[in-house]
């Protein structure tokens, strides 16, 4: 099938659009999983990691991790990017697609995990727990996420997620 071609300013404006956004997965020495507790209204309780939105023209999503992950919790990474999964949402709260990337962080000492600084307007708690005692703390969509990335670590193999759109909660 023969195509014309079209300048790249305008066959990009034909193409469906996403949303991106990237994250860092830590644990502590011992491979418990930290993750950051929502205060967002629309996601209030949601338990996530450090990490966010690009919304910086041109920036990729590593650098995406590293600025979410200081704004939300003072952790400065300065590793080198090691990609443990990638997500993909179709739209739901999001008129458009989503997109996401996480990256192994690391494991963090208990006086590193003791320097953490939430940013009060995005999360309320952070929390270090065993796998089971997340499987008992989280829904199950959620909780099979966090096995994704952690048997993603524990294997060296990046995992691929489809996952359902967020919708919004209702406030009660």
């Amino acid at each position: 099938m023969a195509t014309q071609w079209v300048p790249p300013e305008q066959y990009v404006k034909t193409l469906p659009m996403h949303a991106q956004y990237a994250c860092f997965f830590f644990t502590d020495t011992d491979d418990r999983p930290l993750q950051l507790r929502c205060s967002v209204p629309a996601t209030r309780g949601v338990w996530q990691w450090p990490g966010g939105n690009t919304d910086i023209e041109g920036e990729s999503p590593f650098e995406t991790a590293v600025r979410e992950c200081k704004e939300e919790t003072g952790i400065e990474f300065a590793g080198q990017p090691q990609l443990l999964a990638v997500f993909w949402s179709r739209p739901g709260e999001w008129p458009v697609a989503k997109v996401g990337f996480c990256f192994d962080g690391g494991r963090l000492t208990a006086q590193e995990i003791s320097r953490i600084r939430l940013d009060p307007d995005e999360h309320d708690l952070y929390a270090v727990r065993s796998m089971s005692e997340w499987a008992q703390t989280m829904g199950t969509k959620e909780y099979q996420r966090l096995a994704a990335v952690q048997r993603a670590r524990e294997t060296g193999a990046p995992a691929y997620l489809e996952l359902a759109p967020v919708r919004p909660r209702k406030e009660s």
